[in-house]
């Protein structure tokens, strides 16, 4: 496919389907196309890309404040550890890709909260003491309660149920295969002031 090409295929992808092109071209071995030229790619933002098979994570690594320059460089660096580098699971390999699915989170900057102020639906959630950090994202099938949330969050921290531990919590934009950078870019415009994304 010639550059022209390629260039005009970039242009169409939503922040999912661009995660799923970074990993499927270095799943092959080949060179990670460019980032798409879309406002979208250019928000400065964390995120969190998952890839999950036949409907069970395979993969699910982010940043909680923004490691890249942009979002495109963002998605691209989260895409690449989510399929290769969770040491949860073994690197994705080409005879694999046509079973994932892939979403991406752009997240909020947190906030100090308190329990009674998360709701698992909308909130995502960091626990935190000392050195010890666990993050859950918000909306996750199965985890319908605050205890629930904070419990797995504690567990992934290693921290013990009774341990102090301070609470954050944020926001996600969600971003689905077939989405157009467009709707994600609407969706984050309200949330977006100097090019960060602000709750």
């Amino acid at each position: 496919m010639s550059d022209g090409r390629d260039r005009q295929t970039a242009l169409t992808l939503g922040a999912a389907d661009y995660a799923k092109v970074c990993v499927e071209h270095l799943a092959r071995g080949q060179k990670v196309p460019s980032v798409p030229d879309h406002p979208l790619y250019r928000l400065r933002a964390a995120c969190f890309v998952s890839l999950k098979k036949n409907g069970d994570l395979r993969g699910c690594i982010g940043t909680l404040t923004p490691a890249e320059a942009d979002l495109g460089g963002e998605i691209g660096r989260n895409a690449r550890a989510a399929a290769f580098q969770d040491p949860r699971f073994a690197p994705v390999r080409e005879a694999e890709l046509e079973a994932l699915v892939y979403t991406v989170d752009v997240l909020s900057p947190s906030e100090p909260c308190s329990p009674a102020e998360l709701d698992p639906a909308r909130y995502g959630v960091i626990v935190l003491s000392g050195p010890r950090r666990g993050v859950l994202l918000p909306d996750l099938e199965g985890v319908d309660t605050v205890e629930a949330q904070v419990g797995i969050a504690r567990q992934k921290a290693g921290i013990r149920p009774g341990e102090r531990c301070d609470l954050e919590r944020f926001t996600v934009t969600r971003c689905r295969e077939g989405e157009a950078a467009d709707t994600t870019h609407a969706a984050l415009c309200t949330t977006v002031h100097d090019g960060e994304v602000d709750d």
